[in-house]
């Protein structure tokens, strides 16, 4: 997994490269600006217009003079526009300014509205602006004539941000105030939180990654919290089809689901699950009129009894597509919990249990749950707004009430293993607005369901499941766009994901 790194772990590995490895933090600022500029050479594509690099008070603005610097060298006008007084400069910043100085740069002031109002025709109308104004220690609103300098930027036609687009909370993403939205970013050593979870990455652009001589083994050793899931990670925790290979082998899998008014919920879950891998699926839900496509077996369930005898000889169980919240459906997935079956609970199974959340710790088998926002609001007895202000925290904060490995649903799925009593959590990379279906849940529930039937732990299955599922959808959006695709497109392509890995 790709190391992805909170504002505190990124410093920390800054001073350790400085004061343990011995790279000075000139050098390690000249680096940054190096790699900026060759991004912004190759977002010119060949032109030479003007470049308005705008450049704020600390390390940021810093990386922001030695581009300025390295593009004038290679006959580019590139321009600093100085957002604060030269006197508030310091260390390597102040020391990298005057090196632009002595070097010939040149630098405008846009330090007071009225300096801005002189400079703003030739910053909106540059071939392209670099990013420089705040780095990853911004944790106040921006406001006042710094607001209006992000303004400024966001009206011009391409925006290159060095390390995060200015006006973002590094750890959760959230704008404070006002925030640049880039076409690409810089970003150093490491991708930061707020570049590549929600909302924040929706603001970067094209992430880059610059090797600024942070050595991998000061990453490997810094206990980083977070990881952006790779296809190498779903490629190693797949199960491998052999000739050997029997229905049996492969597990039933049962979903619990899909009852009158809901029979299509129940469906996708299954043929989901079919997809994925599972050697045999049962549907069962109450009702007479259950039916199922020819290679899914149904299983009318009126009680209790009914369903324990179900789970008998089950793999996996997938439970609350289409369960409703009646009374009945509370004891079904209570039954589920105590049956020690490998189970994912989703959609009604989290409502029922909205009051009693803690029932999860209690189960007596592996447990994964997969609440949208909403969801996880009514388990955490907060709001679908808290949720979403700081999604890791937020995810964290479930696995530990309930033990279970939780995937929280939405752009850029988290999940965070509460089996294991740390607070990791991964984050997915792919997917985007063509799984704003509905239905679409419904299949990721049954596509981790087949995972975990063949084998997969519960962590890995529902890792591998969110990246799957999300690909899936990409893939089908360039076929149907993003508005065109529909729940049961995905099954299909989720098995076409699936072989593309075999």
């Amino acid at each position: 997994m790709q190391p992805v790194v909170t504002a505190a772990e990124m410093r920390a590995l800054d001073r350790a490269t400085i004061e343990e490895i011995g790279i000075p933090g000139f050098t390690l600022m000249e680096t940054a600006g190096r790699a900026v500029a060759d991004a912004a050479v190759a977002m010119l594509g060949g032109r030479t217009g003007h470049v308005a690099v705008v450049c704020g008070p600390g390390n940021n603005g810093g990386d922001g003079f030695v581009v300025a610097r390295v593009l004038r060298s290679r006959g580019i006008d590139a321009v600093v526009y100085l957002a604060v007084a030269r006197d508030a400069l310091q260390g390597y910043a102040r020391e990298h300014l005057d090196v632009l100085d002595r070097s010939g740069g040149v630098i405008q002031a846009i330090a007071s509205a009225k300096q801005l109002e002189a400079h703003e025709a030739a910053i909106r109308s540059a071939a392209l602006v670099v990013d420089a104004l705040f780095g990853i220690g911004t944790t106040r609103p921006i406001e006042g004539r710094f607001a209006a300098i992000v303004e400024t930027i966001n009206a011009t036609s391409a925006v290159l941000a060095v390390d995060i687009p200015s006006g973002l909370e590094t750890d959760t993403g959230q704008t404070l105030g006002v925030a640049v939205r880039a076409q690409r970013t810089v970003t150093m050593a490491a991708p930061k939180l707020a570049l590549v979870s929600a909302p924040g990455f929706a603001r970067c652009g094209a992430v880059v990654i610059a090797d600024i001589g942070i050595p991998p083994q000061l990453v490997a050793a810094s206990n980083i919290r977070a990881g952006l899931v790779e296809p190498a990670d779903i490629q190693a925790a797949l199960p491998r089809a052999t000739v050997l290979d029997h229905k049996g082998r492969r597990g039933h899998v049962l979903i619990v689901g899909g009852g009158p008014g809901m029979r299509g919920a129940g469906r996708l879950a299954a043929t989901a699950a079919a997809r994925a891998g599972a050697g045999l699926v049962t549907l069962a839900a109450a009702g007479d009129d259950l039916t199922a496509p020819d290679s899914i077996m149904t299983r009318p369930i009126r009680d209790r009894e009914a369903l324990v005898a179900a789970l008998e000889g089950k793999a996996a169980v997938v439970i609350g597509p289409g369960l409703g919240t009646q009374d009945l459906a509370r004891t079904w997935v209570g039954e589920v919990l105590a049956s020690g079956v490998p189970a994912v609970l989703d959609a009604d199974a989290l409502n029922v249990l909205a009051s009693d959340a803690a029932q999860l710790a209690r189960a007596a088998g592996p447990v994964v749950i997969t609440p949208h926002p909403g969801e996880a609001a009514r388990l955490l007895q907060t709001t679908a707004a808290a949720v979403e202000a700081d999604r890791l925290a937020a995810a964290r904060l479930l696995a530990v009430k309930t033990h279970a490995v939780v995937v929280l649903k939405g752009a850029r799925t988290i999940v965070c293993d509460g089996t294991l009593g740390d607070d990791f959590c991964a984050i997915n990379p792919t997917g985007g607005p063509a799984l704003a279906t509905g239905g679409s849940g419904d299949v990721l529930a049954g596509t981790i369901g087949a995972l975990l039937a063949q084998g997969v732990p519960a962590a890995d299955a529902a890792r591998v499941g969110a990246y799957v599922h999300g690909r899936a959808g990409d893939e089908l959006a360039h076929i149907h766009g993003a508005r065109g695709v529909v729940a049961t497109d995905l099954p299909l392509a989720i098995a076409d994901v699936l072989h593309s890995f075999e």
